[in-house]
């Protein structure tokens, strides 16, 4: 697959049309401020619902003290639309939005354990790893691990060409995405973080200026 090809595929992939019943995949953003226990309330705000989360990723934001969860879910922009406002309820959480694949750059990371010897015996194998981008992160003398990242569709397409070289062992992280237009967005969670405490209106301030304040 030459560079050109996997332009093409990750352009392909990038956008999810809507499915039966209007669904699609949404990823969701939450900025809230890292509170023991929050993971768990935001999970069961899913799992009352029966909706399945497909990806969960947390990790710190641009403002110190504040992180970010990345959630991918397959739903109707409606219900996604409710969870959001769900979400922002939690005292913890200073904003909660989502987004489709269009409107967001994101990548997934991947590691993948062949034999040793198939990669020095089998050269179409070195030239297919190279093609996907990946690189060798740990050299031993019975395997060999290899990284690389993408998209969902490009990483599976990785491990279905590896299975028949005897591919030993693959992880799949969580997504990470960044928001494409979030001009200013940082500055509004600064400001919102770092208000004086004691002010009782901090948790909804924003709920209903949605558009207007936090658009994409």
């Amino acid at each position: 697959m030459s560079q050109e090809k996997n332009n093409a595929a990750k352009n392909k992939t990038s956008s999810s049309p809507p499915g039966a019943g209007g669904k699609r995949e949404y990823t969701i953003t939450v900025y809230t401020e890292n509170q023991v226990g929050l993971l768990n309330r935001i999970a069961i705000i899913f799992s009352r619902r029966k909706i399945n989360i497909d990806s969960l990723n947390t990790s710190p934001s641009e403002v110190p003290g504040v992180h970010r969860f990345t959630i991918v879910i397959n739903e109707t922009e409606d219900v996604v639309r409710k969870l959001c406002r769900q979400i922002e309820k939690q005292v913890e959480v200073l904003k909660a939005y989502y987004n489709t694949n269009d409107e967001i750059v994101w990548q997934e990371l991947a590691m993948y354990k062949v034999p040793t010897d198939v990669i020095a015996e089998k050269v179409k194998v070195e030239r297919l790893l190279r093609e996907y981008g990946a690189r060798a992160i740990a050299i031993r003398t019975d395997y060999i691990v290899f990284e690389t990242s993408g998209h969902r569709e490009e990483i599976d397409a990785l491990i279905k060409a590896l299975e028949p070289y005897g591919l030993i062992e693959f992880v799949r992280s969580a997504r990470v995405a960044i928001i494409k237009t979030s001009h200013g967005f940082h500055e509004k969670l600064k400001e919102f973080e770092y208000r004086e405490p004691g002010e009782e209106l901090i948790e909804n301030e924003y709920l209903n200026e949605n558009e207007k304040i936090f658009s994409m």
